[in-house]
């Protein structure tokens, strides 16, 4: 067993072996530009990328068409929002959100409030869940655009994203959602779920970073967007630049592995997710944070008692990494928006840890954490009980 434990998956993932063997030559052998249609060097980048779009549409059962090619799931959400208000100016300036978005959103949507747009922060339940009739009574005659993460990155939990897509849709309300963390993670089809706009990531899902994707519906409603950067008219006009082609077919392929492996990672996942999670738990040593059975099967996020869940941190992130929160999030000393959002407290919710376990972690590895963790709560209590001896 190799030293530190990874186990901070949300944040990223490692290039599935295979990934890295199918971008390999396009960095040198096939190095042509997709945009370049005079030759075979152009003709082959092109092929490649509309193999790997086909893929990731696949995943998300759209239509290859539909998916737009971005450097990452923030510029898919910057292109989202800003593209639907810009378009959208003529009918509303009103979006809906939720309080616990990725910050990716919540940013945008604050940047978006200076130009003259009206957001809606939405509070959610003490489990993390947003409750939908808080949603409808939101709604008003100006409402553009309602942008609703699919599954938190901190906590796991996943939105009831059927009845939020069919509310937009009965108000012709454009339904958008950061799936970043859910992609790959668990089935996700924008067909059946109802989602007009869709951003994820490659590096989430085993792919390369610097790249990733935006869905938007073209039929049913058809989806217009007001492009947020101009210049060649790559990707349908919606995202102009020279494509990242060893990135878009890592991505492709980390999506096509990631559609056949699905259902036996979320297994295995889950059994060692759950293992770490009830061995801590049982230790007396953490409060589950977020909902118990409405999550993501990759994730576990605990809240440790005063003083606790920080000095634990520290101690085990020598041999183990994990994270407080969001790795987007992770320099800022300020408890997590998301915890406290469903109600926690400053103290609970910095002194809160997240597990996030992937593929490649195994069963010695999950027996290692659960020990360290052992160790360093029964040494962090024998020294609060010497203080209050003292």
């Amino acid at each position: 067993m190799n030293l530190p434990v990874y186990m901070d998956y949300h944040a990223t993932t490692p290039c599935d072996p295979r990934v890295l063997e199918a971008m390999l030559p396009y960095f040198s052998q096939q190095f042509g530009n997709a945009a370049s249609q005079g030759h075979a060097f152009g003709w082959y980048a092109a092929e490649a990328v509309k193999i790997a779009r086909e893929e990731i549409a696949s995943l998300l059962n759209a239509d290859p068409s539909e998916i737009i090619f971005t450097s990452g799931a923030t510029e898919s959400v910057n292109l989202a929002i800003k593209g639907v208000f810009e378009m959208m100016a003529g009918k509303g300036k009103h979006i809906i959100t939720l309080s616990t978005e990725h910050r990716a959103v919540l940013d945008t949507c604050g940047h978006l409030e200076k130009l003259g747009a009206e957001v809606t922060y939405l509070p959610v339940q003490h489990d993390g869940l947003i409750d939908t009739t808080l949603l409808q009574s939101a709604i008003r005659p100006d409402t553009v655009l309602i942008a609703a993460m699919y599954a938190n990155n901190e906590t796991g939990v996943i939105q009831p994203i059927q009845t939020i897509s069919k509310i937009a849709r009965q108000q012709e309300i454009f339904f958008f959602t950061d799936a970043t963390q859910a992609v790959g993670k668990i089935p996700v089809n924008v067909i059946k779920d109802g989602i007009d706009l869709l951003a994820c990531s490659a590096h989430k899902i085993y792919g390369p970073k610097g790249v990733g994707a935006l869905y938007v519906r073209r039929r049913n409603p058809r989806v217009r967007l007001t492009a947020q950067m101009d210049g060649g008219g790559q990707e349908r006009g919606f995202r102009s630049g020279t494509l990242n082609v060893p990135g878009i077919v890592g991505f492709g392929k980390a999506a096509s592995i990631s559609q056949a492996e699905i259902e036996q990672n979320k297994i295995s996942i889950s059994h060692l997710r759950d293992k770490l999670e009830k061995a801590i738990l049982n230790m007396g040593g953490g409060k589950l944070n977020g909902h118990p059975l409405n999550r993501l099967p990759t994730v576990t996020n605990l809240s440790f008692a005063q003083g606790m869940g920080n000095q634990l941190l520290k101690n085990l992130l020598k041999v183990v990494a994990v994270s407080s929160g969001s790795a987007c999030s992770s320099a800022s000393p300020e408890p997590s928006h998301v915890l406290k959002a469903m109600g926690l407290d400053d103290t609970a919710a910095y002194h809160a840890i997240r597990f996030s376990l992937g593929k490649y972690n195994t069963e010695e590895e999950v027996e290692f954490v659960i020990q360290r963790v052992r160790l360093a709560l029964e040494e962090m209590n024998s020294g609060m009980v010497h203080i209050q001896d003292a």
